[in-house]
């Protein structure tokens, strides 16, 4: 995956007088996906959950034992062949096999790997969260570069439309045919055009800045992105926020999450209930040993293989674990975990209720958005004809430089808020779409 964001992300230098590959919306969300730090940390807490789960299973396992143990003695010790005491070296071995499993704890270990079931699924939700967070703002990202880079653009046609002015009337001006006032204000003009082109750039710069850091790579001065095709750009956007809602109950991974967690800690609570019942186990085992002072009625010694086989025994018991005061430590532990579980179902309930309530603001918003956006297209068409008007004006000489600059002004900024509009408008179909689920690209 390195290597794939190497190619894609510095495979993009060009130049404007070059054919280049731009960076489709797709790729910048793969690339994010793959690098970005918060999304790698939510996998690892899945990993984790991982863990945890198994060993939950584990726990339902008997568990078999085996010991073997070697000693070399000197001085005074014990002799195990007859239970005396000796004054002399001596070896001994000694061999065993145990296992015990819990048959009853009050069903705390079904609980908790149900609980600890519920609680990797949260985690999977989490990090799937998380990768959807990110897809949404690396979107947003991407849509800020387009709305920029049509903004620089919008910025050198203007300062170019004005430049070309200003050298028509150096021209006149040389010529004695025009006050010098008028080329003086043109001139005024064309440097806050230059000006507006300066901040565009930088805003492209910042832009292209933002969504290198959501990608996590180094920041690439030539990084373009793909353009948006025309057909993106859906005026009737037809989901109602009720159905986007219900679906988004069903899609979204931050609900899930937030559901499974819940049904986790209601686990924990059962668990930690279950600690305070008496505890039942039954355990079984086989050991032998040996020892180089082990000898018969006829002081012969006893052969090693002889003695692994004579001493050879078995047990099996049964054991009760009754809680009867531990220093409310269990008593406690069902407190804490009530708690836990209230905890996670009002985050549950406060999910649901801030999702609607997004929802329901990012619909307004865009609602909002498309009808500014043809507000503003018909402002743009309306200033066009007076622009032209002016421009025809000027350039006969019967129009004044003050109406000249007035009317490109407002020709120029109703089309600077025409762009933002139009990509604002876009960029709140995205959102609603990302609540869906939907194809983003």
């Amino acid at each position: 995956m390195k290597g794939f964001v190497l190619v894609s992300l510095f495979g993009l230098a060009q130049d404007t007088t070059h054919t280049y590959n731009a960076l489709t919306l797709k790729q910048s969300v793969e690339i994010a996906i793959a690098n970005n730090a918060t999304v790698k940390t939510a996998e690892f807490q899945k990993e984790y959950a991982s863990v945890s789960l198994t060993q939950a299973k584990g726990n339902l396992i008997p568990q078999l034992n085996g010991s073997i143990n070697h000693n070399l003695n000197s001085g005074r010790s014990i002799n195990t062949a007859n239970n005396t005491y000796i004054n002399s070296s001596l070896t001994t071995a000694n061999y065993s096999l145990s296992s015990n499993v819990t048959l009853f704890n009050g069903f705390y270990l079904l609980n908790n790997l149900k609980k600890n079931q519920y609680a990797y699924e949260a985690s999977k939700m989490d990090w799937q969260q998380s990768k959807d967070k990110l897809m949404l703002d690396v979107i947003l990202a991407y849509l800020q570069m387009l709305t920029n880079t049509d903004l620089l653009e919008q910025a050198r046609r203007q300062a170019d439309v004005t430049g070309q002015q200003v050298s028509r009337l150096e021209t006149m001006n040389k010529e004695g045919a025009i006050k010098p006032s008028d080329l003086s204000d043109l001139k005024g003009q064309y440097a806050s055009d230059q000006l507006a082109y300066v901040n565009a750039q930088n805003a492209l710069d910042q832009a292209r800045y933002s969504l290198a850091q959501l990608m996590n790579v180094p920041y690439n001065k030539n990084l373009v992105v793909e353009r948006i095709g025309v057909d993106q750009f859906d005026m009737n956007y037809g989901s109602s926020p009720d159905s986007i809602y219900q679906v988004a109950m069903q899609q979204l991974a931050i609900v899930k999450a937030a559901d499974l967690r819940s049904k986790s800690f209601e686990k924990e609570v059962k668990a930690a209930k279950g600690s305070r019942y008496p505890s039942l186990g039954v355990g079984a085992g086989i050991s032998t040993n040996y020892s180089s002072l082990a000898t018969d009625n006829l002081n012969n010694k006893i052969a090693y293989e002889s003695q692994l086989k004579n001493n050879y025994g078995t047990y099996i018991g049964a054991g009760i674990n009754i809680p009867l005061l531990n220093n409310l430590r269990y008593h406690n532990q069902v407190a804490i975990a009530k708690i836990d579980y209230k905890s996670a179902q009002f985050t549950a309930q406060t999910t649901r209720i801030q999702l609607k309530q997004n929802i329901e603001l990012d619909y307004f918003n865009m609602t909002a958005s498309l009808d500014r956006y043809k507000t503003l297209n018909d402002q743009v068409n309306a200033y066009t004809e007076s622009f032209h008007a002016a421009e025809t004006r000027f350039t006969q000489g019967v129009g004044t430089t003050v109406d000249y600059i007035i009317a490109k002004n407002n020709l120029d900024r109703a089309k600077t808020n025409l762009i933002v509009a139009r990509y604002d408008y876009l960029l709140r179909t995205k959102i609603l779409d990302y609540y869906q689920l939907r194809a983003l690209w």
